[in-house]
Parts: structure tokens; C-alpha cells; sequence
């Protein structure tokens, strides 16, 4: 394509034109090789990426987007903001691949991750080819992509896009975080279908108040992004969500009067069954293979969301009962003892609360609850998630999650702060494999040890750097290894 043409598709962020050549791919990293490449010089809170034209220019850039003319020989187109105009322009390089494909994008503190899961496999249960974008990795079929954000940047994502096209996907779940749509990347894409499902806090460290992390969720219910809502009705903010707003919805929910919904709820330690109602369409019994009142959210969220899309009720419920677990969401591991050992992502207070909740519902003994709070992130939650620890579980073991360039000592300081408000009992380990083994070696029949935090990440980040460590891994070795301390006692 040559940049006389991208700047006529693109004409609402145009101020003035610089020279014309052929240009093949967009990239923002000045690092990146990429011949005829088009680099786009975007402002940062850190970088400016103007500073980094000339460098990028030498790996092959033919031509720049700034928002001043730089003293390059090379053509430039001037925008007024290079980061408004930067997910738009990547879709018109790629020939705005998501258009050839249904878009189900889904928002929410929570669910996220399980929603899209179980989305993907009633969208596969109706006879589709379908392509994954999320926390976990992104995946075309059962083929898993490498990934590294929830919702990557604008020309990683229409890259990936392209590439889930032109290999014939039909249809694209993915999440859509926060982050993402405060920072443009899914500009320039239109979801058919965008689902809303919680918000709690989270993310304060980026957003500063909660207002801001909400508007940036609920942006996304606009034309400008979605042809058609589906929303938590039971979720307080979503009157919120549907006040003043521009695009047909429907609601789901358990408590509150909605359009879809569950009824005759059963919760054990094997899964959640419930029954399936639709209005005007029918009802249906479930018996999903994850256990929680959350996962029964989940399933309303791609319930509500397949059948905006016209898929059939049969397909729902086959694709939903399909799933037997979501990698790092209340994931039981396999660990052939007489107690439990459960993993869960749940890195702020309610996801924190919900997991122990449900398991506090059906456990026979002990819940010893492992967890910690990520380091440069949102202060503001760690004694709110310490409180929480104490008061549901009857055991809980401090540690740290990802420390990255904060003392661990001192976000468990300020863990131990909530959990000095309850009577909960507690000990401080702040070696995470050690806290693990402490959990695994105490824990007895009928108990469940609940390793929270961490999920589906197969790391741990010390000091900016990031160190192998897999809890399903670990699990396992640390089983192993008391098992021959026992053999040996």
C-alpha cells in the first residue's frame, strides 16, 4: 500500500502529507527490523517515540507517522495524536482483516478469560472455525499462539488477525481489557457482539480512581466499537453501562429480571449444573464441569453472547458442558491426595473472595489459602485482600506473587495489615516454593489448598527479571519429594 493511499482511508487523522512511497507493515518498536515498514512515532508517559525515528528509519522504516515533521528524509504523514491514529491505520494495512470474521469482544475485571473459554468451544460446538485472543495465549483452533498481553498492541493484534483470517477462522472471541481500549488498541475494529461482566478494583495503579478504570470499560459500549451489548444485570455498575447508550442490548443475570438467565442452581466440588433459560427461545439443563457461582456467570456471558449471534440453544449447551477446565481459573490439579490442591488467578480482592467462597461451599475440611499481591501495581488492594484471606479461609500463607521491583517484605507488610483485622490464623513465607510445600505438607484429608495469584503464569518476576516457575510444575515435584521424605521416615 502506498502512504498516499493509508492517509485517503484514514483521512479523520490527517493534518498534512510528506513524500509518498510503498509502505508493507506497521510497527512502534524502533528496535524491530522491518523492511518498507511503516513506524509510527507514538508519545509515551516515558518515551516519546519521535527520539527513536532515526533508529528506526536504519531497521528499514520507509516511512514515519508523527504528530511534528522530523528533520528525516523519509515521507511522513502528520496526525494530530500518533496513538488515536495507530489501531485504524494498522487495520487499513492489514486490509481491516477483522471484517471477514464474526468479533465477540468481552470486558470485565472478572470472567474474561473463563467467558471467552467457554465462548470458543459453544462456537466450535456450532460448527466454527475459531480464533482465541487472551491472558492465557492466543489460539486458531486448538493451535496455541505465543502471546504476551490480554489484549496485545494494535499491530500485533491485526497481525494476528490477518493471520487468523487468511487461515480461515470464522469467528474471534477475545478479551478486551481496560488497558486496551484507553490506549486505542482495538480502534478500528467493530465487534458484532461486546460483553460487559463485572467491575471491582483493580488496575488503580495505571487508572488512579475507579471512574477512570470504569469509563475505560464502558467506552467500549459505543457504535464506535460494538454492533450489540450483552450485560450483567446483576453487576451494580452496569445501569451505568446501558445509561444513555446508543446500541441494542440484552441482559443476563441470576438475581435481577433478564433476558437469559440460570435457575435451579446446584453447586458441589465436581462442577455447577443449573438450567438455561432464554426467553422467547427455550430452556435448557446444564452441568458445567467448573464449580463456583462465578462459573455460572461465565456461562451466561457466552450463552447470552451465542445466542445474539443466532446460535442454537443445542450448541450453547453442548459447547458450554464441552469444557472441563480453563487454564489457571479454578483449576484442580491432578494431584492423586486425599486433599485438594486448587489454582486460581485471583490477584485482586473479589476475585479473591469469590474463589474462596465457592470453595468454602463444599469443602469438607480446611481451606489453606496461598497468596500474595503483585509488586508496581495497585497498593491500595493488598490489606483489602490480606482481610479477605482472614476471614474465609481457615489458614492462610503470605508469600509473594510477583514481586518485580518492590521489596516483597514490604507488600506483605501491608497484606498482614488487612489480615490483623480478622481472627484468621497465618504464617509469612515469602519464598513462594517454600510457601507452597508448607501448604502441601500441612494440608489433610478433606482439606483444599487454594494457590491463588499466580493462575496460568508460568513465571515469577523478582526484581525485573523473570524466573521459571510453573505451579502446576511445582506442585508436582513438591509432591514427589514428600512422598520421599515419607518413604524414607
Amino acid at each position: 500500500m502506498r502512504l498516499s493511499e493509508l492517509a485517503h482511508l484514514c483521512p479523520q487523522f490527517i493534518l498534512e502529507e510528506k513524500g509518498d512511497c510503498e509502505v508493507r507493515l506497521p510497527f512502534m518498536d524502533s528496535r524491530k527490523t522491518m523492511e518498507a515498514g511503516l513506524f509510527f512515532c507514538i508519545s509515551g508517559a516515558r518515551f516519546d517515540a519521535h527520539d527513536f525515528a532515526g533508529q528506526a528509519v536504519k531497521n528499514g522504516a520507509a516511512a514515519l507517522v508523527v504528530e511534528r515533521l522530523l528533520a528525516i528524509d523519509v515521507p511522513q504523514l502528520v496526525v494530530k495524536n500518533v496513538r488515536e491514529a495507530f489501531g485504524p491505520m494498522c487495520a487499513a494495512l492489514y486490509g481491516n482483516p477483522s471484517r471477514r470474521m464474526r468479533m465477540i469482544g468481552i470486558t470485565g475485571t472478572k470472567g474474561k478469560t473463563t467467558s471467552s473459554y467457554l465462548m470458543k468451544a459453544v462456537l466450535e460446538a456450532a460448527g466454527l472455525k475459531v480464533g482465541l485472543i487472551g491472558t492465557t495465549g492466543n489460539m486458531i483452533g486448538s493451535t496455541m499462539l505465543h502471546g504476551e498481553m490480554t489484549t496485545p498492541e494494535a499491530d500485533a493484534l491485526q497481525g494476528l488477525l490477518f493471520r487468523m483470517a487468511e487461515e480461515g477462522v470464522q469467528a474471534v472471541v477475545m478479551e478486551v481489557s481496560a488497558h486496551a481500549t484507553a490506549m486505542h488498541r482495538v480502534d478500528g475494529i467493530l465487534y458484532d457482539v461486546g460483553c460487559y461482566t463485572n467491575l471491582s478494583q483493580d488496575h488503580l495503579d495505571y487508572f488512579g480512581t475507579m471512574e477512570r478504570y470504569f469509563d475505560a470499560k464502558k467506552i467500549f459500549f459505543t457504535p464506535e466499537f460494538i454492533r450489540r451489548a450483552v450485560l450483567n444485570v446483576d453487576e451494580e455498575t452496569t445501569a451505568r453501562i446501558t445509561d444513555g447508550i446508543k446500541v441494542p442490548y440484552v441482559r443476563y443475570g441470576i438475581s435481577n429480571n433478564a433476558e437469559i438467565y440460570a435457575r435451579d442452581i446446584e453447586i458441589s466440588e465436581e462442577g455447577v449444573s443449573f438450567r438455561l433459560c432464554v426467553k422467547g427461545i427455550g430452556e435448557k439443563n446444564v452441568s458445567l464441569r467448573m464449580t463456583g457461582i462465578f462459573n455460572v456467570y461465565n456461562a451466561l456471558t457466552a450463552a447470552a453472547a451465542a445466542c445474539e449471534l443466532g446460535i442454537d440453544l443445542e450448541s450453547v449447551v453442548r459447547g458450554l458442558e464441552s469444557v472441563k477446565a480453563v487454564p489457571g481459573r479454578a483449576e484442580i490439579l491432578d494431584t492423586h491426595t486425599p486433599y485438594k490442591v486448587l489454582l486460581d488467578y485471583s490477584h485482586s480482592p473479589e476475585a479473591l473472595e469469590n474463589i474462596l467462597t465457592a470453595v468454602r461451599d463444599f469443602t469438607r475440611g480446611r481451606v489453606i489459602a496461598v497468596f500474595g499481591c503483585g509488586g508496581d501495581r495497585d497498593h491500595g488492594k493488598r490489606p483489602m485482600m490480606g482481610e479477605i484471606g482472614g476471614r474465609l479461609a481457615d489458614y492462610c500463607i503470605l508469600t509473594s506473587d510477583n514481586p518485580r521491583n518492590e521489596d516483597p517484605y514490604e507488600i506483605l507488610a501491608a497484606i498482614e495489615e488487612g489480615i490483623r483485622r480478622t481472627s484468621g490464623e497465618y504464617t509469612v513465607i515469602e519464598d513462594r516454593h517454600a510457601a507452597i510445600r508448607s501448604a502441601l505438607k500441612m494440608a489433610k484429608a478433606g482439606d483444599i489448598v487454594v494457590l491463588a495469584g499466580k493462575g496460568h503464569e508460568t513465571y515469577q518476576e523478582i526484581r525485573g527479571v523473570k524466573r521459571p516457575f510453573d505451579e502446576k510444575v511445582v506442585v508436582r515435584d513438591l509432591l514427589a519429594e514428600l512422598q520421599a521424605e515419607k518413604t524414607h521416615a
